[in-house]
C-alpha cells in the first residue's frame, strides 16, 4: 500500500453493477454470520490452498530446470577438463626431451612406441598419438592405428597448438594437437591427446542420477516447506478467499482512515510510503506526498530529524505548525516488511497547554520547597539575603534585590524608619545589572512608589508594566531610564516582615525574553518573601546574641599581657566555627619576678561556656594573689568547680562545669625552673635552644570537678631561651587526625632553632588550623629568660637579732653597687622590720635575698609558718608597727608558703619615692 485505499481492488472484485448478488446460486461461498470467525476450509477456492498448488507448481517447475542446467553444466564442465587433461598430456608429450630427436630419427616408431603407451596410461587420456609434418601416425598408444592417416591438423603443422571437439574416424574424442619443434623452431612433428565422447557420456550418465535424486530430494522439501507455508497461511487467514480477503482489507482501510490518528509508514531510504487522512490532515501534507522523501514534505526540523534518524519515542512532543503533537515511532522491521518506520501522531495541542500550567504550578511548588531547603541555611543575614535572590533567579525572576534595615543588619530590633534601607543582596541571570550596587542606600521618598505602596499595605504589589509605571520612574529618572533600557520591564515587590515588624523589602525583576508578572506570581513572591523573613529574623537574632557573648568572651580573655621580664610570650585565640567557647589563657605576674601561665577549657560551647570560662579565670587570679603552689591552685579550683555544679544540679546538664580543664605552670627566672600541674588537660610542648621538641611526662590529674583525687605537681629545668607551648586540645584534635598525629604535627612546626614566639604561634595558626576549626584554640608560647646572677643577692642570717645591722650594711652596700642609693633609706627600714620580724617571732633558718630587675625586691624568710598580721596598732601598744612601715616604703608586699617556712616579701618601684601617708605615719611613730 503506498498510501491509497484499496476500495478500487474490491470493486474490481465485485460483479458488474457494483453489488454482490443475493442469489445463492451465485454466492462464490456459504454465507458465515457477520462477527464469527470462518471454519478452516481445505478446497481450492481458499488462498491457502491456491497459494498452495501455485507453489508447488512453481517448485516443480524450478527444480526441472534446475535439474536441466545442471546437466548441460556437468556436461560442459566434462568437456572442459577433457580438453584441459588433453592439452596437459599433448604438450608434456611434445615437449619431453628426446620427442623432437626421435621425430628426425630415421625410423622414428620404434623409439616413440614405448613412450606413446606409458603417456596415455600415466595420464589417464583415450588416446596419445604422434604424427609427421604429412599426418602420419608413427606412434599410437593402438598399434593397428600407426601408419593411419590423421585429419585436421593442419593447424598444428602450421605451429598453432589447439583443441577441439573432433568428429571422424576412429572415434568421436575431444582432443588437443600440439606442434614438436626442433632447436631451430620447426616443425617436425604432431602430437595429439584426447578423450573419447563415448567416455563423457559414460561419466555423465553416472552422475544423472545423484543429479535428479539431488532434485527429486529438493522437490520433496520444497514441497514439505509449502505444506507447512500454505498451514501457516491457512491458520492465518482462517481459510478466508480472495473475495473475503479483499473485504478484509478494505476494513483495514476503513479503520486506517477512519481512526482518529495520524500514521505514516516511512521507508528505509526516508520515503513516505503510507498515510492515513488523518495523517494528511494534522501534518499538512500535499496531494502527491506520496513517495517524497520526508526532509520535502515541510513537516518542521524536529518532527523531519525524528523520522530521518528512524529513532524510537514514546509520547514525544513535537510542533507541527500551529499544533502540538504526541509522536510514538517504532521499527516495521520486527513485524515483517521491508524495514522502515511506524509513526503515530495525535494532536495534544491543548492537553499541552492544561500540562504547561500544571508544569508551571509545579515548578511554583519546586520553588517554595528549594526555598524552605536552601534559605537560612547559616545563621548570617547577608548570606540569608542572598540565598534569597539566588533561590529566586532565573526560576521566577531575572534579576532580585533585597535591601534590609540598617539596624537588622546590625542585629539589632528594627526599627520604625523604613524608608531607608541597605541593599544587602543583588542576583541577576546576567553580570550587567543596571540596578543599585550592594552596600548602597536605597530611599523610599516618592509616596506612590510600589515600593512605598508595598511598605504601607504590608503585602506585595504587582507593577506588570514598568514602562507605565510614573510614579516609579519619578523617583530617579536616570537610573529607571537605564533599567528599561535594559529590557526589565515587569516587577513585584514584597515586604520581608517578621513578628509583625518590617525588616527590609525584596524585589523581583523581569526583563526581555520573559513574560510579565501574573497574579499568581505574587503569590510565589509573598511565600518567598515570608520564609526568607523569618529565617533573616532568626538570622537577626542570633547575630545579636552573638554579638553580646562574643564582647563578653572579649571582655573575659586578657587584652593585653602585663609586663615582665622572666619570659617573651605570644598568644592566639580562635574561636570555633560556632561560635563562643569557653577556652581561656593567662600570663599572671608572680613576687620574685616569677610568672604563672595557665591554659584552660571549658567543655561546650555558647553563652554559659563563655561565662563558665570567666567565672575560673577570675577565681585562677585570685587564687593566684595567694602565691600557691600549682597543686595547691588546682586543688582549690576543683573544690570551687564542685560547688558550683552543686548549686547548678537543678538545672539541666548543659550547665554543668565538670569536665573542664587546666594547667598551671610557674616559672622562676632565678634558678631556670617551671613547677607544672594539670587538670585533665594535654601535656605542653618543650623545645630547647637548639630546636629539639619534647612533651614532658608529667603528672596527669581529672579534669576540674571530679574530685576526689589530689593533684600533683612536675618540675622543669628550662634553659634560657627554651621555649614553652601551652595550648587546648582545638590545636591538635580534629575530625580530621586524632591527636597523636595533631601531636606530630606540632613538633614538626615548631621543633626549628632560634624562632621567636610571635613567629611559632604564627607557624602553628598556618600549619595545624582551617580557617573555620570545629573547636576553640587557645595558644600560648613563652621563650624563657634568666635572671642575671649580678642581680641576685643572698645572705645566711644567724637567728639572733644582733645580725640584723650587719646584714643592713651588706645591703647598703650591695645597692650602692647597684647604684640604688636613692632607695637605701627605704630598704635598710623595710629589712629591718622583716628581718627582725622573723628572728623575733620565727624560726631558723633565716635568709635575705635581693632581687634587682625592673623592680627591687626584699626577701626574708625562715622556718616558720606563722604568717605576720598588718593591723593598726593602738596608742599604748609598744609594738605592731613594723609592717604598716613596710606597707608605705613598699610598691607591694606580702607573703608565701614554701615547704619549709614562708617568706616575706616587699617590692619597690625603682626611680620613684613612694608617695606616704605622712599623718597617719606621724601617728604610728608617735610610740
Amino acid at each position: 500500500m503506498i498510501g491509497r485505499s484499496r476500495r478500487s481492488r474490491s470493486e474490481a472484485a465485485s460483479p458488474p453493477g457494483g453489488r454482490r448478488s443475493a442469489d445463492p446460486s451465485t454466492d462464490p461461498g456459504p454465507r458465515r454470520s457477520p462477527g464469527r470467525r470462518p471454519a478452516p476450509s481445505r478446497s481450492l477456492g481458499t488462498v491457502a490452498a491456491q497459494v498452495f498448488l501455485l507453489q508447488v507448481v512453481v517448485v516443480l517447475v524450478l527444480v526441472a530446470a534446475a535439474a536441466t542446467a545442471l546437466v548441460l553444466q556437468s556436461r560442459h564442465d566434462a568437456q572442459n577438463d577433457a580438453r584441459v587433461r588433453s592439452l596437459a598430456a599433448a604438450e608434456a608429450f611434445a615437449h619431453a626431451p628426446g620427442t623432437a630427436a626421435a621425430l628426425r630419427s630415421p625410423d622414428p616408431t620404434p623409439l616413440l612406441q614405448p613412450s606413446t603407451v606409458q603417456a596415455q596410461t600415466g595420464s589417464g587420456v583415450d588416446f596419445v598419438s604422434v604424427m609427421n609434418t604429412k599426418g602420419v601416425r608413427l606412434a599410437d598408444n593402438d598399434p593397428q592405428l600407426v601408419g593411419t592417416q590423421a585429419q585436421d591438423i593442419g593447424r598444428a603443422v602450421a605451429g598453432e597448438t589447439f583443441t577441439d571437439t573432433f568428429h571422424g574416424k576412429p572415434s568421436d574424442a575431444v582432443r588437443a594437437v600440439v606442434p614438436v619443434t626442433d632447436p631451430s623452431g620447426r616443425v617436425v612433428g604432431v602430437v595429439q591427446a584426447g578423450i573419447q565422447v563415448q567416455t563423457l557420456g559414460h561419466l555423465l550418465d553416472q552422475q544423472v542420477p545423484m543429479l535428479l535424486g539431488a532434485a527429486a530430494l529438493a522437490l520433496a522439501l520444497a514441497t514439505a516447506g509449502t505444506a507447512l507455508v500454505s498451514r501457516r497461511l491457512r491458520r492465518q487467514t482462517h481459510g478466508l478467499g480472495p473475495a473475503e480477503m479483499t473485504r478484509m482489507y478494505e476494513h483495514h482501510d476503513a479503520v486506517l482512515h477512519a481512526v482518529r490518528e495520524g500514521v505514516l509508514i516511512v521507508g528505509a531510504d526516508g520515503r513516505l510510503l503510507l498515510a492515513n487522512d488523518e495523517a494528511r490532515r494534522l501534518l499538512h501534507l500535499p496531494p502527491d506526498a506520496d513517495q517524497r522523501h520526508v526532509t520535502e514534505l515541510g513537516l518542521g526540523p524536529e518532527l523531519t530529524g525524528l523520522l530521518v534518524a528512524g529513532e524510537i519515542a514514546s509520547d514525544r512532543v513535537c510542533p507541527a505548525g500551529d499544533r502540538l503533537l504526541a509522536v510514538n515511532t517504532r521499527r516495521t522491521a520486527p513485524y515483517g516488511g521491508a524495514p522502515g518506520l511506524v509513526a503515530s501522531f495525535r494532536d495534544t495541542t491543548e492537553l499541552q497547554a492544561l500540562s504547561g500550567r500544571a508544569e508551571v504550578a509545579r515548578g511554583r511548588l519546586t520553588l517554595l520547597y528549594e526555598a524552605g531547603v536552601r534559605i537560612g541555611t547559616t545563621l548570617d543575614v547577608r548570606h540569608t539575603a542572598q540565598e534569597l535572590a539566588e533561590v529566586a533567579v532565573p526560576r521566577l525572576a531575572d534579576v532580585v534585590t533585597v535591601e534590609l534595615l540598617e539596624s537588622v543588619l546590625q542585629g539589632e530590633e528594627p526599627t520604625g524608619a523604613v524608608h531607608r534601607m541597605r541593599r544587602t543582596a543583588v542576583r541577576g541571570s546576567r553580570p550587567d545589572t543596571p540596578l543599585q550596587p550592594v552596600g548602597d542606600l536605597i530611599r523610599f521618598v516618592a509616596a506612590d512608589t510600589p515600593m512605598v505602596a508595598a511598605l504601607r499595605r504590608g503585602k506585595a504589589v504587582l507593577v506588570p508594566d514598568l514602562h507605565r509605571a510614573e510614579d516609579w520612574r519619578a523617583q530617579d529618572p536616570e537610573g529607571a531610564r537605564r533599567v528599561l533600557e535594559s529590557g526589565i520591564h515587569s516587577l513585584i515587590t514584597v515586604p520581608l516582615r517578621a513578628r509583625g515588624v518590617v525588616l527590609g523589602m525584596v524585589n523581583f525583576w523581569r526583563g526581555s525574553g520573559a513574560p510579565r508578572f501574573e497574579e499568581e506570581d505574587v503569590a510565589v513572591a509573598e511565600e518567598l518573601g515570608a520564609r526568607a523573613a523569618v529565617a533573616i529574623d532568626n538570622a537577626r537574632r542570633y547575630s545579636r546574641e552573638h554579638a553580646m557573648a562574643v564582647t563578653l568572651q572579649r571582655n573575659l580573655l586578657p587584652r593585653d599581657l602585663p609586663e615582665q621580664d622572666a619570659l617573651e610570650v605570644a598568644w592566639r585565640y580562635l574561636p570555633a566555627q560556632s561560635g563562643v567557647g569557653g577556652d581561656w589563657f593567662d600570663v599572671i605576674p608572680l613576687p620574685g619576678f616569677r610568672v604563672a601561665l595557665v591554659v584552660g577549657d571549658v567543655v561546650g560551647h555558647g553563652l554559659h561556656a563563655a561565662v563558665t570560662m570567666g567565672r575560673l579565670r577570675t577565681a585562677v587570679l585570685n587564687f593566684s594573689s595567694l602565691d600557691l603552689p600549682p597543686d595547691e591552685l588546682l586543688g582549690h579550683l576543683d573544690e570551687m568547680v564542685g560547688r558550683l555544679d552543686t548549686q547548678a544540679a537543678g538545672d539541666d546538664e548543659g550547665s554543668l562545669v565538670t569536665g573542664a580543664t587546666c594547667l598551671y605552670a610557674i616559672y622562676d627566672p632565678v634558678n631556670g625552673r617551671c613547677c607544672l600541674s594539670r587538670a585533665g588537660h594535654v601535656a605542653p610542648a618543650v623545645v630547647d635552644p637548639a630546636g629539639r621538641v619534647t612533651f614532658p611526662d608529667l603528672p596527669l590529674s581529672p579534669p576540674l570537678g571530679v574530685g576526689g583525687h589530689p593533684f600533683e605537681a612536675g618540675e622543669l629545668e628550662l634553659p634560657e631561651g627554651s621555649r614553652l607551648v601551652l595550648f587546648t586540645d582545638g590545636l591538635v584534635e580534629d575530625r580530621r587526625r586524632d591527636i597523636d598525629e595533631g601531636l606530630r604535627m606540632l613538633a614538626s612546626a615548631v621543633g626549628h632553632a632560634d624562632r621567636t614566639p610571635e613567629e611559632t604561634c604564627r607557624a602553628l595558626m598556618e600549619t595545624m588550623l582551617p580557617d573555620r576549626p570545629s573547636d576553640d584554640v587557645a595558644l600560648l608560647v613563652a621563650r624563657t629568660r634568666l635572671l642575671d646572677p649580678s642581680c641576685v643577692a643572698v645572705w645566711d642570717v644567724p637567728f639572733d637579732a644582733a645580725a640584723v645591722s650587719r646584714v643592713r650594711a651588706e645591703v647598703s652596700r650591695r645597692l650602692q653597687e647597684w647604684q640604688l642609693e636613692e632607695s637605701s633609706f627605704a630598704t635598710e627600714l623595710i629589712l629591718s622590720e622583716l628581718l627582725t620580724n622573723a628572728i623575733r617571732y620565727g624560726a631558723p633558718p633565716v635568709r635575705v635575698r635581693m632581687l634587682l630587675g625592673r623592680t627591687l625586691v626584699c626577701e626574708v624568710s625562715d622556718g616558720s609558718n606563722t604568717s605576720p598580721r598588718l593591723r593598726r596598732a593602738a596608742g599604748t601598744d609598744e609594738g605592731g608597727r613594723g609592717l604598716f612601715l613596710v606597707s608605705q616604703f613598699a610598691e607591694r608586699w606580702g607573703t608565701r608558703y614554701v615547704a619549709h617556712g614562708k617568706v616575706i616579701w616587699a617590692e619597690q618601684t625603682l626611680g620613684t619615692a613612694p608617695e606616704l601617708d605622712s599623718a597617719a605615719l606621724l601617728d604610728q611613730m608617735a610610740w
